[in-house]
Formats: C-alpha cells, structure tokens, sequence
C-alpha cells in the first residue's frame, strides 16, 4: 500500500523532469568548463540525446538510475505498488534506449552513458568523471 493518497502521488510525479534534470545540467555544467560545445536534445539523431558534441560526434545519455534501471544501484529500487505497471515501464525504457544507442552507433556516432549516481555535486569530480569517458573514446 502506498503511503501517499493517489493525488499526492500523482503530484509528485508530475514534477519529475524529463529535460533540464539537475543531473543532466551538472554535466553541461561541467562540459562547458572543460572547453566543450554541445548541442541538447538533438532532434536529427535518434532518440534525441540529452548533449551531443557534434565535432566529435558524440552522444551523451545521461540516465536516470530508477527510470533506466542501472544495476546494481540502491536508487534503482522498484515500486511496490503497483509494480506490474512500473515493470513493463520501465522494462519498455530499456528496450528503446539499447535500440537508439544501436541506432547512433551504427551511423558512426560514440555513445557515453552517464548515470545519475556517478554525478556529483562539485564540478570538479563531474570534470574527472568526463575526462575519464571522454578520453577512452576519443
């Protein structure tokens, strides 16, 4: 049984971000210090990927761990409530992200995913961990 009433659930819900997460800006954040340029939410690579360096030709995924299933990861918990729902939504998550990684990686882009545990609040720890992905592909 959720501890919420259905309107309190729903409201919460409603305020989860698709676009703009703190996650995702702390790696822009950190991109732009690192002397990157990239473009968000590009539209004429499939899926639309949350940054894309386009001089390297490289795509950024920055991944929630409850919404993309990272495993092993404590915030990849699954619902109690409700969990036949949650399961195939977040099972049909997996699926279209393993089809567009395929996708840019077949037209010759790199793909990175970052995921929202890995992410730090200091700049400078987000800089190493770029540094660290970005360098093993490029």
């Amino acid at each position: 049984m959720d501890r919420l009433s259905k309107e309190e659930r729903s409201l919460n819900m409603s305020k989860i971000r698709s676009k703009d997460t703190l996650p995702e800006i702390r790696i822009r954040k950190a991109l732009w210090r690192m002397g990157y340029r990239y473009r968000l939410h590009y539209k004429q690579l499939p899926g639309k990927p949350d940054i894309v360096i386009t001089k390297q030709k490289i795509v950024i995924f920055v991944h929630g761990c409850f919404w993309h299933r990272h495993k092993n990861c404590i915030e990849a918990s699954r619902p109690k409530t409700n969990s036949d729902y949650w399961e195939a939504k977040i099972n049909k998550n997996i699926e279209r992200d393993k089809k567009y990684q395929e996708e840019i990686k077949k037209i010759g882009w790199k793909v990175i995913i970052i995921w929202e545990c890995m992410i730090k609040k200091d700049i400078d720890e987000n800089i190493k961990l770029l540094e660290k992905y970005l360098y093993e592909i490029v």
